[in-house]
């Protein structure tokens, strides 16, 4: 299936009763391809042709007809969720992260970082509470690189 537009998003309505919803299950960092050969969860091949510059997003809706729709989300991936308890440890775990250029994402009170072993040894000289998970990113990591 030759799929060349994006036709909505369904993340805040990601069941329907009447429809069965296949997924295109995509890395983060796939979510900036324009041109892609895939297929979903269900086996549909796909082919993403997508003009503009917009990256995908988590969600978004690239087929629909009376039984079924087919949409993007991404995969499961190991993470490391830091819940820190007050002011103090969630300035030392950024102060740390930051430090390590490490890409994060601050959602609901956690700082949300992939799984790398490295960082485990830090976060217990820092004291901050945090588990390894597995979570679906709904939203690329903003990452500003630079040298020194």
């Amino acid at each position: 299936m030759l799929i060349d537009k994006i036709i909505g998003n369904i993340a805040h309505e990601e069941e329907h009763q009447q429809k069965t919803t296949e997924w295109i299950e995509l890395e983060w960092e796939e979510l900036s391809k324009r041109i892609l050969r895939t297929e979903t969860d269900q086996g549909t091949d796909i082919a993403l042709r997508l003009e503009g510059e917009e990256p995908l997003k988590y969600g978004d809706l690239l087929f629909e007809d009376d039984h079924r729709r087919i949409a993007i989300r991404t995969k499961l991936e190991p993470v490391i969720v830091i819940t820190p308890k007050d002011m103090l440890e969630m300035g030392k775990s950024a102060f740390e992260l930051g430090n390590r250029h490490t890409p994060c994402l601050i959602e609901n009170y956690e700082i949300i970082v992939r799984a790398d072993h490295t960082i485990n040894p830090l976060l217990d000289e820092i004291g901050v509470h945090y588990e390894t998970t597995e979570r679906r990113f709904k939203q690329p990591f903003k990452y500003r690189g630079h040298s020194h």
